[in-house]
This record gives C-alpha cells, structure tokens and sequence, in this order.
C-alpha cells in the first residue's frame, strides 16, 4: 500500500511539473494574465467596488469564491487538528506549583496543603515555566493594543495592505502572546473551547451567509451589489460593504483557528497544560 502511493504521488508530481511548462515566463509582460486580466482589475476595480487597494477588491469581490474556499480550507484545518489531538478523558494527576514567596516549585498531587494557604502557591504549567514579572506585565499592556492594531488591518484594508487574513493572523498571536507569558490556562479561561470553536465557525458562515443574502435579493452569490436593498448607498457602495463584512468574517475564522491549532499542539490535545 505504501508503495502504491508513493508511486500515485510520484506520478501526480510529474504531471504537475510537466504542466508548468506551459507556463508563461515569471514576470511576462505578454502573458495572457498581463495582458487581459491585470489591465482589468487596475482600470475598474476602483469605479465597480469602491475599494481603492485592488488586492482587496479582487480577493474579496473578483476572486471571492476563492477566498471563500480559502478560508473554508483553513476551518477545515482547525478542524482536522481538533479530530487528530484532541484528547479527552481524565485530568492528570500531577500539578506544578509555585511558593511565591520563596519561587521553590513543587510537584504535587495532593492539593491538601495548599489549599490550607492558597495565596501563597501559583499553579504553573510545568516545572520549567520560567517565571518574570517584567514580561508578564509588559504582555499584558501589548496585547490590547496588539489587538487594537488587528483591528485596524481588517478595517483598513479596503484602502491600505491589510484585510481579514492578516487581521486575523495579529488577534490570534496576541491571545497566543497571553498564553506564552502567563500560561495556557490563563488564554483558555478567556478564550474557552466551544467559544473559540464557534469564532472559527462563525467566520465562514459570515462569508457564506453574505452570499445568501446577496442571492436573496436576486443578485448572484457572492455578488455584493445585490445588498443595495438593505444596505446605505447604491450597487458600487454595496460592494464594498459586502467586501468588509466577507474580511469580518475572515479574520474571526482565522484567529479561532490559530488559537485551537495552538493549544493543541502546546498542550498535547489536553487544554489542561502547556506553553
């Protein structure tokens, strides 16, 4: 069997590499791309969706069936991870703790004792998490401005590089940020499981559900200009709410996955321990 696909992969490969052959030239000015596409989207992108960075207006608009399979795959990814890691059952036995007044750790199972005086031992994740209260604090500050700056790619990325994949990308590495200079725990108590589960699901049901919408009011799937009915302005101005609300829904598909993907592999499928 093994065997077998190696040879099925062997063979795909090369067709695959044979096909690039036929490839225009990196760079071809004379390409059909160069010639009947590209020329297209720079003259008309501006006037048909009201986006002045064309990146945005062909990802979103032009290419938005794309861009929704895209972040369908990237779903699907945090989903795969969840099936394979994921590990349920029992909670371990063994927690590692910290005296705060003397920073000893400790390796216990029974909490007797500390319960007798609990503020004087902070939980840890492990006998190596290293400790400072400098980096704790200064995370702690970053993050909402971290965040604050996601925010600001998503919503500008109609007029400047940005958009829902990066957005995403800078809110899933500031609660990843909180996870690494606390703990695991402390980015799972705010961020839970089934909330970070519904975020990943929730940013593709955005994109999709905009197309619903759009082909309930007639238009095409995907075809912004059908939300003139419901939405402020005319065809052009609609497109390019259409193009926010897909970004929307991109950066929170995005940043649910990069979170669970991360706590999967930190704490070996458990949520319970890890960086």
């Amino acid at each position: 069997m093994k065997i077998l696909a190696l040879l099925i992969v062997a063979l795909c490969g090369g067709v695959l590499l044979y096909a690039t052959m036929d490839f225009p030239v990196w760079g071809d000015p004379a390409s059909p791309a160069s010639i009947h596409v590209s020329p297209r989207y720079l003259e008309k992108a501006l006037t048909e969706t009201a986006v002045p960075n064309v990146v945005t207006a062909v990802l979103a608009d032009y290419r938005g069936y794309d861009t929704m399979f895209e972040t369908s795959v990237i779903f699907c990814a945090g989903v795969a991870c969840f099936v394979l890691l994921r590990v349920f059952g029992k909670s371990r036995q063994d927690r590692y703790y910290r005296h705060v007044p003397t920073g000893i750790v400790i390796h216990i199972q029974d909490r007797s004792h500390i319960e007798e005086k609990p503020d004087e031992f902070e939980r840890i994740d492990a006998e190596w998490t290293p400790y400072d209260l400098i980096i704790k604090t200064l995370c702690r500050f970053l993050v909402p401005f971290i965040q604050l700056f996601a925010l600001y790619v998503i919503a500008h990325g109609h007029h400047s590089p940005g958009g829902g994949f990066q957005g995403g990308v800078i809110l899933g590495a500031s609660i990843i940020l909180l996870a690494i200079s606390f703990n695991l725990r402390s980015a799972v108590t705010r961020v839970p499981e089934k909330v970070n589960a519904l975020l990943s699901a929730a940013g593709v049901l955005i994109y999709a559900g905009t197309g619903a919408v759009c082909v309930a009011f007639g238009a095409h799937f995907l075809d912004y200009a059908g939300l003139s009915g419901i939405l402020p302005g005319g065809a052009v101005e609609a497109r390019s709410y259409g193009i926010f609300i897909v970004e929307i829904g991109v950066g929170i598909a995005v940043m649910g996955v990069m979170i669970a993907i991360y706590s999967l592999l930190a704490s070996e499928g458990r949520l319970e321990e890890g960086l």
